[in-house]
């Protein structure tokens, strides 16, 4: 669950179709959480192809922690996909959750980037996805364990 000062989860599109409308070459964005719940779309993400973008960010951005903590590189600060006709950015935001952007082949990745962290820094700390269960269910195995 996202939590933002007294505000839905809902009320950070805004956020997402800011992106979208400002930023040359941006086409779509979403916010997930870190095990890759869809929590916000920007507005001309159907919800399927904003769930399919979650899961993929999700597992893009875990592959990265991975490889960050099996050969030392440290924490994952942004994961990039580079694809013939598409770029990919997914981007912590908050504890337990991630931005991703999907940008054409035009884009200038360097300008997604900086604008990507720029409205994490304005709302990043009112972020955070909560654990779908508590620390103590998942310690023992489930519920009832």
């Amino acid at each position: 669950m996202v939590h933002k000062s007294g505000n839905s989860a809902g009320d950070l599109n805004w956020l997402l179709d800011d992106l979208v409308d400002r930023v040359v070459s941006v086409e779509h964005a979403i916010l997930l959480s870190a095990d890759g719940l869809l929590i916000g779309r920007s507005r001309a993400l159907s919800m399927e192809d904003g769930e399919h973008l979650s899961a993929v960010a999700s597992a893009f951005q875990s592959l990265a922690r991975g490889t960050g903590r099996q050969f030392g590189g440290g924490a994952v600060n942004q994961t990039l996909v580079e694809m013939e006709h598409a770029y990919l950015f997914v981007t912590a935001a908050g504890e337990g959750a991630c931005l991703a952007v999907l940008a054409s082949e035009d884009a200038d990745i360097g300008i997604v980037a900086y604008e990507m962290n720029m409205r994490i820094r304005r709302v990043g700390q009112f972020l955070s996805s909560a654990p779908r269960f508590p620390a103590s269910v998942t310690a023992t195995g489930g519920a009832g364990s």
